[in-house]
């Protein structure tokens, strides 16, 4: 009977985490890094929009993501690449 008590605490336990997991991705909050590779050569005359993400709780890694104008697909750029630097650059001064 005891073991029944402890399963179902470590059920109830796993529901509750799940269900705030789909809760804050759901209000889009990323729980995780969302590049897993980068883009380090030029694609710069075919980007619409960059977001810039800083280190967080939830990934130590700056992420840097850009939108491509024709298809509106998203993809990460490598921070340390120069061509990179440089449009971070040119947003930040404006």
């Amino acid at each position: 009977m005891l073991s029944f008590f402890i399963a179902l605490n470590v059920f109830s336990m796993h529901f509750v985490t799940m269900c705030n997991c789909f809760l804050l991705t759901g209000m889009g909050v990323e729980l995780h890094c969302r590049c897993i590779q980068t883009e380090s050569k030029p694609i710069g005359r075919h980007i619409e929009k960059v977001e810039l993400i800083l280190p967080n709780s939830h990934c130590e890694e700056t992420e840097i993501i850009a939108t491509l104008k024709r298809t509106g697909e998203e993809v990460c750029l490598n921070p340390e690449a120069p061509w990179v630097k440089k449009v971070i650059n040119k947003i930040m001064s404006r």
